[in-house]
């Protein structure tokens, strides 16, 4: 009769709390109570409370790390004497991307469980009251801060807690599916402007990683707006990440740590800044990635035989040429040609080493440039336009530099013309920035990686080869002596150089509509007018000058108008277009093969759909890769094999700055496009094909993918 009795008694204090535990509190946008997972509690044990959001359509609160902006839920405890609470166990988040922001929390319901530790003294048969103050912030287009302040009764009683009959289930389930350690190896490192997370484990191995984030504890570690790549290996993966603010004082972190979500589950991971775990992705450690382990004797040999052969490259024929030209002008005066040799080395070195400086300080202020970096600014591209228009009128002999009509050519041996020289060798080298050449991009992708005074080493060994073909023939005399003497065919050959740089004008002009838009158009042209006025207006004035008149008024004018062409072209208020094709789909007869724009996430959706893809890494200003889009894309060859093998083609457009495409060319080991990668249907590695493409070889590439 009295155990009947006893069970009476704990059954009504059951009810009770029933009682007690069904008081929600509106707060405005969403309802809030406290909830339990144990009908009682037991003397000595941990009991779990959660604070059961009810969030209204539309709004969301936010997880531990809100992310870009928003507030974690906060909690602020009244319990008995002897009564403790731990932390909160945060459930995975979703992610809220909002605009260009990414923020991590919950809609619709949430519970937050939080352990509450009853003393060995609390007495069976008592009831107590615990009370939780909890501040949110609960956001939609607006975001708005509510409180509540709730109160839940619990029995205390002898023997095993029994679960709590309505909600006992789901705080169950909340902990169960909660993040939690699963003694995974993880590691994480700077790779160029990215930020490399690898994960290794047994859980790992046969895992669906597809759609694996990372959430960070600590808000500063990484950019939550940047996407994050996926690269899956035979005991992990490896996460590519966009570094955050605290990567940009100093060395960065020692530690990182965060939830791991793979779609279902979730686990709880800290990793330590240092070497990458073997096997967490195909690609491997990064001194497997090409260029990554050159040193710089290596390096520097790589440089150098890119220089050389980026005097190949289409883009620099043009001002070569008239270098060859020069040098023939003198090829029977030794002692000019070996001073306009060394102008000519001088005036690429000096520029070399000047777009060096730039882009190492652009990249050490995090700042994701590479190679040609200049040529993603619309108002640099503009302006360069306008100097190969000028040079080019120059050459058409509308008027002249340095010397006047009478004396063409005359005083090019003396400082004029290793001015001439010196301008020759800085206009070759930005002519020749959209160019990359073989062994050229391994080099400079490990120049960027290492320190300023390695960096620039390269760049001057770049430099050194690239100018090395212009300045030794300058000190061969068996060299000089058979080129042409100077005579009659020098202007005509000179006016014809002139037409090349007019292309290169055109062609700037077409980057820059690909960048700006069509109606950048009418700013260049009108640039492009005014300057050709002011240089017409140059050339009466000079001509005036040599035949005795005053042609101050005229060259004042014209420099006037040049002034005004440059500034009108220059001004930064060119906008961007939202969606830059480097080219469009080929027509005339030409094939043409459907691609997607790249990101990280079509990359990895691709590869998990087990189809082979290409990546192609180009830009509308890189010459080397229209060439290969004209050689090796536009063709009916390969527009079969990609229908053929099922490939995707993706296409990662770095005409102007592109963070995502920057982190992913230093990934591997590239300072610049192109690039092109090759994935095979079964997984593996990426394999990177050579910058000059042609028809087969692409063919090849397509058949050797599906097979593995």
């Amino acid at each position: 009769m009295i155990r009947f009795f006893g069970q009476m008694v704990a059954a009504f204090a059951v009810l009770a709390a029933f009682s007690a535990m069904a008081q929600p509190v509106d707060t405005g946008h969403l309802v809030a109570e406290l909830v339990a997972r144990d009908a009682t509690v037991t003397p000595g044990a941990t009991t779990y409370v959660a604070v059961r959001q009810k969030i209204d359509k539309g709004w969301h609160t936010y997880w531990r790390n809100s992310g870009d902006s928003g507030e974690a839920t906060k909690i602020v405890w009244t319990l008995p004497t002897g009564w403790t609470a731990g932390d909160i166990v945060w459930p995975t988040p979703q992610r809220q991307p909002t605009g260009p922001l990414m923020n991590y929390g919950y809609h619709d319901e949430v519970l937050l469980p939080v352990p509450i530790t009853v003393p060995a003294s609390a007495r069976p048969g008592e009831t107590v009251t615990i009370r939780a103050a909890v501040a949110f912030l609960v956001c939609a287009d607006i975001c708005v801060p509510e409180d509540a302040a709730l109160t839940l009764t619990l029995p205390v009683a002898d023997g095993l807690a029994q679960p709590d009959p309505k909600w006992g289930a789901a705080v169950a389930r909340t902990l169960a599916q909660a993040p939690t350690p699963a003694g995974f190896t993880a590691a994480f490192a700077r790779q160029g402007a990215g930020l490399a997370l690898a994960i290794t484990g047994d859980a790992l191995k046969d895992a669906d990683v597809a759609d694996a984030y990372f959430f960070p504890f600590d808000s500063t570690v990484i950019d939550h707006a940047k996407p994050q790549a996926i690269e899956r290996g035979p005991q992990g993966l490896t996460l590519s990440l966009t570094p955050g603010y605290a990567f940009q004082e100093g060395a960065g972190p020692k530690a990182m740590a965060g939830v791991l979500s793979l779609g279902g589950q979730a686990y709880e991971i800290s990793a330590e800044a240092g070497a990458l775990p073997p096997g967490a992705s195909g690609l491997g450690p990064p001194a497997k990635l090409e260029g990554a382990a050159l040193g710089l004797p290596l390096a520097a040999a790589f440089a150098f035989l890119g220089g050389l052969i980026l005097n190949l490259m289409p883009c620099v024929f043009p001002i070569l040429a008239m270098k060859a030209a020069s040098l023939a002008g003198h090829a029977h005066d030794r002692r000019a040609a070996q001073a306009q040799g060394l102008a000519f080395l001088a005036g690429v070195l000096a520029t070399f080493l000047a777009l060096a400086g730039v882009l190492i300080a652009a990249r050490a202020g995090g700042a994701a440039v590479g190679w040609g970096f200049q040529l993603q600014s619309p108002p640099v591209v503009a302006g360069l336009a306008l100097l190969m228009l000028a040079v080019a009128l120059n050459l058409s002999g509308v008027f002249e530099v340095g010397t006047s009509l009478q004396g063409a050519g005359s005083g090019l041996a003396g400082r004029q013309g290793l001015a001439g020289a010196f301008f020759t060798g800085t206009l070759a080298v930005v002519v020749a920035a959209p160019c990359t050449a073989p062994f050229m991009a391994p080099a400079l992708g490990w120049a960027l990686t290492q320190s300023a005074p390695a960096a620039l080493a390269i760049f001057l060994a770049l430099g050194l080869g690239f100018a090395a073909p212009f300045a030794l023939a300058a000190f061969a005399p068996g060299l000089l002596s058979r080129l042409p003497k100077p005579g009659p065919w020098m202007g005509g050959f000179k006016t014809l150089m002139a037409f090349p740089m007019y292309g290169t004008a055109a062609w700037l002009v077409w980057v820059l509509t690909v960048q700006a838009g069509d109606t950048a158009l009418a700013r260049i042209f009108v640039a492009a007018v005014v300057l050709a006025l002011a240089a017409w207006l140059l050339g009466v004035a000079q001509r005036r000058r040599a035949e005795g008149g005053k042609p101050f008024a005229l060259a004042g004018i014209g420099a006037v108008l040049a002034i005004a062409a440059a500034l009108a072209a220059v001004w930064p208020n060119y906008g961007a277009r939202e969606t830059v094709t480097a080219d469009a789909p080929s027509a005339g007869g030409k094939a043409s093969v459907p691609y997607q724009a790249y990101s990280p996430e079509a990359l990895a959706a691709a590869r998990a759909a087990g189809k082979p893809v290409f990546v192609n890494f180009t830009a509308a200003w890189c010459v080397t890769c229209q060439v290969n889009e004209k050689v090796a894309f536009e063709t009916q060859g390969v527009a079969d094999a990609f229908k053929a093998t099922g490939a995707v083609y993706l296409k990662a457009d770095w005409t102007l700055k592109d963070a995502v495409i920057a982190a992913e060319l230093a990934k591997h080991g590239r300072a610049g496009v192109p690039l092109y990668l090759v994935y095979g249907a079964k997984g593996g590695d990426g394999v990177i094909l050579p910058q000059i493409l042609t028809e087969g070889l692409v063919v090849r590439a397509l058949k050797d993918a599906q097979d593995r």
